[in-house]
């Protein structure tokens, strides 16, 4: 096992001579939230805006900038309408494309019987009555065209009628639609099923809307998973990112690009998943953000001719930091956001001809001069199964190897969602280790950035390999003679909530302390209450009522918490979302309910109206407070 490098040691010594303090929770939440909102159409500037939360109104409040790209000169702006590059305008300005919530059909029973105004209910026939946090009111995101002709305004539904949503729900945005260059055709992401089909489905495809004849043809037809992410370039070429399995949410994606009607995937031999595209300015490549060995990074695809042969990828930057999203591109640098587990976003500038990487915003800096870095190692163990995981080890500031300290062991959700470098203002890493933590954060099975065959170990096997990484982890990381294997918890939400509940029963005394946000308690009662059943149909092998499946069996019987809540014996703390349809609040109550009967110390803590997050400023603070101060009781 590797220890502790000079690195880190400069890095903490250097710390403890500048004055520095360790960060708070005043601290995380005074940080502004940097948002890119595009490049001007000069090409010149970029507009971002930054959002503060106010903590004592319970608000945000955000400001809007633009700094110019090459002298990277800043003013406040209070209006950006018409300055920046759109394409959702045709170059003529003649064509708006933009999306619009219509009612479909009567769900509300006010909506049906008009003379009960004042009834509060709702009608259902079919599933997909509720998604994520919100229910159905027989409301759809529909795609509408504005058209000018001789000074008369007409608008047009492209989907009249339709009871499917673009952009797509929950998280569908301005991503999910775009004008082609010509200004002839909308392009637009859309699952076009209802219902039961729709919960049970990820089959979104392309759908081009021809202006001029009112005509729309599936430009995926036959694509069975997610087509997402259309994005034109200047000639025409479309682009877009696509998984080739229906019902499998967590797929590879590919990029594939349309050319004289044939599809091309110029990523199926890359052995990663992409994030996220960008087409060059020149039309020619195409630059991408895809997970690597616990980060983010942006690459770039290119090809010869019209055939898309010889098709070459490359890694454009590398190092401990996250390449979270590509804004845009001047003739000379690509604009980037990036983060760090020390740094929140900040957008950068990425210059093409000498392939450096420097920060084009600074909205945090005077903040973060007068807080204490942690340490962050990047250390490579070896699994029960023989297997390379790579762990991130976070050390508390002023670290000392001859002192002992409490570890918190991480457990990420997903499940397939990267370990990366990224900047949380809840999981914030940072702010655990400067409450003297150190953190314990594994890069386990069914994470992307470590070849397709690991991300996909997990599906139908969520209690096996898994697990087990994080026990070979916290036992291999606990050996350290500074870490005090007495005071040690396991905390995480989503799956890594499932994760402490699944250890609770099996971790034969390594823990101390559980935390638990929004986690899977009981794969049963999970099936038969969350909104995307895609999703446990493919990671869970189907319906618990499936006696023929064996991977449901193993999923229910063998790795279901319900079902080793006898062995709890450990403190464990539970956060549930009141609007969380995706995991929702009975498995919290349930778990809550489980470790009270049993006399185990536990407590609930239930945000009404929170989803499977923790959004508002004060509900926020609520949550770092109860975090740390249970941390503290039980460890």
């Amino acid at each position: 096992m590797k220890i502790i490098n000079f690195l880190v040691f400069a890095v903490l010594f250097y710390n403890g001579l500048t004055g520095q303090k360790a960060l708070d929770i005043d601290d995380l939440w005074s940080l502004g939230r940097v948002t890119p909102l595009g490049i001007t159409i000069q090409g010149d500037h970029l507009v971002y805006k930054v959002t503060t939360p106010e903590i004592a109104s319970n608000s945000f409040v955000s400001k809007t900038y633009w700094i110019h790209i090459d002298n990277k000169e800043v003013n406040e702006i209070n209006e950006y309408t018409g300055l920046l590059k759109n394409d959702k305008i045709s170059k003529d300005s003649s064509i708006y494309v933009f999306s619009k919530s219509v009612e479909i059909y009567p769900v509300l029973g006010k909506s049906k019987y008009p003379q009960f105004n004042n009834s509060n209910v709702y009608i259902y026939d079919q599933l997909d009555y509720r998604h994520w946090d919100t229910w159905n009111e027989g409301k759809y995101n529909h795609i509408h065209i504005a058209i000018e002709k001789a000074g008369k305004l007409d608008t047009i539904d492209i989907m009249k009628g339709e009871p499917y949503h673009s952009p797509q729900k929950p998280f569908g945005g301005k991503d999910d639609f775009i004008l082609s260059p010509d200004g002839k055709k909308v392009v637009y992401v859309c699952k076009k099923l209802k219902g039961t089909e729709y919960a049970l489905s990820t089959n979104t495809d392309l759908y081009s809307y021809d202006i001029e004849s009112g005509k729309t043809s599936n430009l995926t037809e036959g694509m069975m998973g997610y087509d997402t992410h259309p994005e034109y370039n200047s000639n025409g070429t479309l682009a877009w990112l696509s998984m080739a399995r229906e019902g499998y949410e967590a797929d590879k994606q590919d990029i594939f690009v349309l050319s004289k009607d044939k599809r091309f995937n110029l990523t199926k031999d890359f052995n990663e998943t992409i994030l996220s595209i960008k087409w060059s300015l020149s039309g020619q490549s195409l630059y991408f953000i895809s997970p690597i060995k616990g980060t983010l990074q942006l690459f770039q695809v290119k090809w010869e001719g019209e055939n898309f042969s010889n098709i070459t990828i490359q890694q454009l930057t590398q190092g401990q930091f996250d390449v979270n999203s590509i804004v845009g591109m001047t003739d000379k640098y690509i604009l980037l956001t990036k983060s760090d587990m020390n740094r929140a976003t900040e957008i950068y500038r990425y210059n093409i001809s000498d392939k450096t990487l420097e920060a084009l915003t600074s909205v945090n800096d005077s903040k973060y001069k007068s807080i204490e870095k942690s340490a962050i190692e990047e250390r490579w163990i070896k699994t029960k199964d023989n297997n390379d995981l790579l762990v991130w080890v976070i050390y508390p500031p002023n670290f000392d190897p001859n002192q002992k300290y409490p570890a918190l062991l991480y457990l990420q959700g997903g499940p397939q969602s990267p370990l990366s470098q990224f900047y949380s203002f809840r999981w914030n890493f940072q702010l655990m280790a400067a409450k003297g933590y150190i953190v314990v954060a594994p890069n386990r099975r069914g994470m992307p950035g470590h070849g397709i065959e690991w991300n996909e170990e997990i599906s139908k096997d969520w209690g096996g390999a898994a697990i087990q990484d994080y026990l070979d982890a916290i036992d291999e990381i606990k050996k350290e003679k500074f870490v005090d294997e007495k005071r040690i918890a396991a905390v995480g939400a989503s799956f890594g909530g499932y994760s402490a509940f699944y250890l609770a029963g099996i971790h034969e005394g390594r823990f101390k302390s559980f935390v638990s946000h929004c986690g899977v308690f009981n794969l049963e009662s999970m099936y038969g209450t969350t909104e995307e059943l895609f999703f446990v149909n493919w990671d869970l092998g189907g319906p618990y009522w499936d006696k023929n499946s064996p991977e449901a069996s193993k999923s229910y019987d063998k790795f279901n918490p319900k079902n080793l809540v006898s062995k709890w014996d450990t403190p464990i703390l539970i956060i549930q979302g009141g609007k969380d349809y995706r995991v929702p609040i009975g498995q919290g109550q349930e778990a809550f309910q489980a470790a009270q009967l049993q006399g185990i110390k536990s407590k609930f803590i239930y945000f009404p109206e929170e989803n499977h997050w923790v959004l508002s400023p004060q509900n926020a603070f609520v949550w770092q407070n109860e975090f740390f101060s249970w941390l503290s009781e039980t460890l």
